[in-house]
């Protein structure tokens, strides 16, 4: 967790509970005491009404709230309709994550944006085509994030498998199927992979680094990359031999 977002998250502690202890803020934000003595304190020097000691426990002052974000009703529309994309496209966890998010911005914008956010005319149908995935995308973004290698066997569009250990760089979604760029072991280059194309999927304990020439700016600086052209090679198999 960002330093940011644990300050936030030890605000709302304090504002949900009468009195809070640094052992609790602790536990609930999986950090040393130590660190929420330190983040008290400088959330009191910054102005945050805080009250209390180590030892006995923390009180926030009444009356005291964040301050409201600003939006205005055509950055919302963007907000809202990014939130369902993500809620109806992406994996179980990203999709609650999606609907934390919107809530979240929801509960603190003015309240006469708060309407027109809950009843924008933008949509993300459910009743959408996407070929399945069998294996939870869920692990593969975690292993995107933090750089850990996956292994998979591949089946390309010619019926031909081969098993990969990759270095997963990005994840973009081309309607109907979501696409896998990344450095291939097995072929020493960059490759594309089709999800719905990768069974016995496995996210290794194996990290990797930024290598001159391996990294995803360097697969961006490719020409063609995530074009249509691109797509026809990982639907003919051009993009993964």
């Amino acid at each position: 967790m960002r330093r940011a977002d644990r300050l936030f998250e030890i605000i709302q502690h304090l504002r949900r509970r009468q009195t809070t202890t640094a052992r609790e803020l602790g536990e609930a934000l999986e950090v040393s005491e130590r660190t929420i003595y330190r983040d008290i304190r400088d959330l009191i020097a910054s102005g945050v009404p805080i009250e209390g000691e180590a030892g006995v426990g923390y009180v926030l002052r009444p009356g005291y709230d964040l301050p409201p974000l600003m939006f205005t009703e055509q950055e919302i529309e963007a907000l809202v309709l990014g939130a369902r994309i993500v809620e109806t496209w992406g994996d179980a966890e990203l999709a609650a994550a999606a609907g934390d998010a919107a809530a979240k911005i929801e509960a603190v914008v003015p309240e006469r944006l708060r309407g027109y956010m809950a009843n924008t005319a933008l949509l993300a149908p459910s009743s959408y085509r996407m070929e399945p995935i069998g294996f939870d995308l869920a692990e593969l973004r975690h292993a995107v994030r933090r750089q850990r290698k996956v292994r998979f066997a591949y089946t390309d569009v010619l019926g031909q498998g081969s098993a990969r250990v990759v270095r997963p760089l990005s994840l973009a979604f081309f309607g109907p199927v979501w696409v896998l760029a990344a450095w291939c072991e097995l072929r020493q280059d960059f490759r594309t992979f089709r999800l719905d194309r990768i069974h016995e999927f496995e996210a290794l304990t194996d990290g990797f680094k930024a290598e001159p020439g391996k990294t995803l700016h360097d697969f961006l600086r490719r020409p063609q990359t995530w074009t249509r052209s691109s797509l026809t090679a990982v639907e003919d198999g051009s993009g993964n031999h």
